[in-house]
């Protein structure tokens, strides 16, 4: 048997878009609103996101990979947002805490009890 070559994502998006234009303008015109409008609307609207999704795939496999860049001395979920242990003991500190307490009851009377 022979091997189907792969079909590139342009021929997807260029078979895609014109049946789904066509599609859309058969509705306008018909105005059918019973079972087979309503299967010509659902087939349209497949049409429509297959053509989006290969012009999407067109367009990054284009685009040059990025060059590789340098990894995070730790895991990424362990360092959230660049933050290291001496801004962690800041933040748990009981005065800043105490601080930011005082300057919310200041502003407006603000209360947490």
């Amino acid at each position: 048997m022979k091997r189907l070559s792969r079909i590139d994502a342009r021929m997807v998006a260029a078979v895609a878009a014109p049946g789904a234009l066509a599609l859309l303008v058969l509705l306008v015109v018909l105005r059918r609103q019973d079972l087979v409008g309503v299967a010509l609307a659902l087939l349209c609207v497949l049409l429509a996101t297959v053509a989006t999704v290969a012009v999407s795939a067109a367009r990054q496999r284009d685009e040059p990979e990025p060059a590789e860049q340098p990894h995070p001395t730790g895991p990424p979920d362990l360092m959230p947002y660049g933050i290291d242990a001496d801004t962690l003991d800041a933040l748990d500190s009981r005065d800043a805490l105490r601080a930011v307490r005082d300057r919310g009851r200041t502003r407006g009377g603000f209360s947490d009890r």
